[in-house]
């Protein structure tokens, strides 16, 4: 162990430096005026998710420790971004300590048929087979494991011995997607059909849901175990949360309530339902949960461009959009305007192409920044699930898109 934090303090030294970087605050700033919706030059930004394995490999990490390899692997991330990756990321000299909480769910077990390959399409076989095995569905149990909190929050501490700054960490980041949940025990062809067949036993089952999710934040609140998301957080599916608007001015500091956060809500499987099916079996029910957070995000890898006008009639405080490789980008801008962040996800599949075609990505920069150009703006580089061992791809890319991004 004493090795392990031998080591984990040398690299924590370095991120402190790199935190304490001026350009950080200069950082933090623009994000705030971005998530004020104040037009500033697109931002840029980019996840390279399944690819971390082809960047930082498992057998490049030295901690023997299991949790202190994912606190390791989390440092050298960071370090990374900064020496590689050089896009609009705030690195901070924070680590978050896990609150830990058990939940036993909604008491059905998925089954699913993993592919080989990692990153590869899983099948889902349907649990929920008639109507009665709804019955199945039980209220989830929630309790939170103070002694193992601390014993890890502790651990935490010795191993970072005051280099940065160690904070329990508990739910930050709600991500509501009933429906996409509800299809891998029911199957997505057999769902589609419900929602024609039988749309009251479909509402019965999103209503059970929509109430179980509201109490599960409400328990959180009640407990005092959500953390603050208005800072260098990951909010919605893109972007960070840095806003003065957040938490609410009669923030005590100490009790953080669901209206202090930023929330998100997503039916990813609904890319090709109509915009009516989509208002009637999603957004009515995102629309409520996500009634009680301070801040909002929609979507994820849905087209939305033909959605915009309902999902601001459903969803209160809208200020970020996701925008996928699927929608048409210059009817959504003309859609959307200023009225939330336009949240561009490029496609990503020219990551794992056998050449790298720059000027195909500077058209595509170019074209999506000409059209959003009236609208408040960030382009997100994710779903990266290779990058054929070429991480310098990824720099690359983000070193365009700021080139371009300056000129709008």
């Amino acid at each position: 162990m004493k090795r392990d934090f031998e080591i984990i303090r040398r690299i924590a030294q370095k991120v402190k430096e790199i935190a304490d970087h001026p350009i950080q605050k200069e950082k933090i700033e623009i994000w705030k005026k971005h998530n004020n919706l104040e037009r500033v030059r697109p931002l840029i930004l980019t996840f390279p998710e399944g690819s971390w394995r082809e960047i930082i490999s498992e057998d490049q990490l030295l901690c023997e420790d299991q949790y202190l390899r994912r606190i390791e692997l989390d440092l050298r991330r960071r370090i990374y971004y900064w020496e590689n990756i050089k896009d609009d990321s705030v690195i901070d000299d924070r680590i978050y300590s896990p609150i830990v909480i058990k939940n036993t769910g909604f008491g059905i077990e998925i089954k699913d048929i993993k592919p080989e390959f990692a990153y590869g399409a899983r099948h889902f076989e349907p649990v929920i087979k008639e109507e009665k095995d709804i019955e199945k569905l039980k209220k989830p149990e929630i309790s939170i494991d103070w002694e193992e909190t601390e014993r890890i929050y502790q651990k935490t501490c010795e191993a970072i011995d005051g280099i940065l700054k160690v904070e329990k960490g508990g739910p930050s980041h709600p991500w509501f997607a009933p429906i996409d949940w509800f299809i891998k025990i029911r199957g997505i062809n057999n769902f589609f059909v419900d929602m024609v067949d039988r749309p009251f036993w479909v509402h019965k089952v999103l209503n059970f849901i929509t109430e179980c999710k509201i109490e599960e934040w409400e328990f959180y609140e009640k407990n005092n175990v959500l953390s603050l998301n208005n800072g260098n957080h990951y909010v919605g599916s893109g972007g960070f949360g840095f806003t003065d608007k957040l938490p609410q001015p009669d923030f005590d500091g100490v009790h953080i309530r669901v209206k202090d956060l930023w929330g998100h809500a997503t039916t990813q499987i609904f890319s090709l339902v109509s915009p009516e099916m989509h208002e009637e079996f999603a957004l009515k029910y995102e629309g409520r949960f996500l009634s009680n957070f301070g801040l909002n995000c929609y979507g994820c890898c849905e087209p939305l461009d033909k959605k915009i006008d309902i999902i601001f009639k459903h969803i209160p405080r809208l200020r970020r959009i996701s925008m996928s490789p699927w929608v048409d980008v210059g009817q959504a801008a003309e859609k959307l305007g200023k009225r939330a962040i336009f949240s561009w996800k490029p496609n990503p599949s020219f990551m794992a192409s056998d050449t790298w075609e720059e000027d195909y990505i500077r058209k595509t920069i170019k074209d999506g920044l000409e059209k959003t150009k009236n609208c408040v703006v960030e382009v997100i580089l994710k779903d990266i699930h290779t990058c054929r061992n070429k991480p310098e791809r990824i720099s690359n890319w983000v070193k365009i898109a700021k080139e371009i991004a300056e000129r709008y």
